[in-house]
């Protein structure tokens, strides 16, 4: 069995907090999830591959009546850029991949980023080994010293799932499906 690094978390922090240590494949599956969950709240029905082939979830849409696969990559929160830069979300995701799409899954803020292959190509920041890394500054004052490319989280709202999911799924949106659940519960209760 493969052996994870083990990344500690504090979880509840208004509660006391706890510390929770994931793995790496646990972060993974948390990303699913989400990505999972964002995509039933829209409609959209899927299911975890149980093959490890660069495919995790096949989603289906009864208003586009075909299947859609995606490949999911997942943040657990901001990471200084560099290791000691300014906070950024990143993911390093193959050059390749036989999903249609990819999503990137960020559990701090439960938001779901949903890219085709191509525009992963055309909006990564860097390329290396066969591998696109594509970050965002969660910070937008942020300066940039490549002014070409977007780096600001702010500035991939487009992709955003709930900004894409008609396009894709033909899913009709009642409510953003990228406010995480807690924000939306206290925002119904007015």
């Amino acid at each position: 069995m493969p052996e994870y690094p083990t990344i500690y978390i504090t979880l509840g922090a208004e509660e006391g907090g706890r510390m929770v240590s994931l793995s790496t494949a646990q972060i993974g599956k948390c990303g699913e999830l989400l990505v999972q969950y964002r995509l039933l709240l829209l409609g959209v029905e899927s299911a975890p591959m149980s093959t490890d082939t660069g495919i995790d979830l096949v989603a289906y849409s009864s208003i586009r009546a075909q299947p859609v696969t995606v490949q999911v990559k997942t943040n657990l929160k901001p990471k200084p850029g560099g290791g000691k830069g300014k906070l950024a979300l990143d993911w390093w995701v193959p050059e390749t991949t036989p999903a249609a799409f990819v999503a990137l899954a960020d559990l701090s803020t439960e938001k779901v980023w949903l890219f085709t292959p191509q525009e992963l190509q055309a909006h990564a920041q860097q390329r290396s080994s066969g591998r696109l890394h594509i970050y965002m500054y969660t910070d937008p004052t942020v300066r940039s010293r490549k002014t070409e490319n977007l780096v600001h989280a702010h500035e991939f709202e487009r992709f955003l799932l709930s900004n894409v999911a008609e396009s894709v799924f033909g899913a009709q949106l009642d409510a953003p499906a990228d406010v995480p659940a807690a924000a939306s519960r206290r925002q119904g209760r007015g």
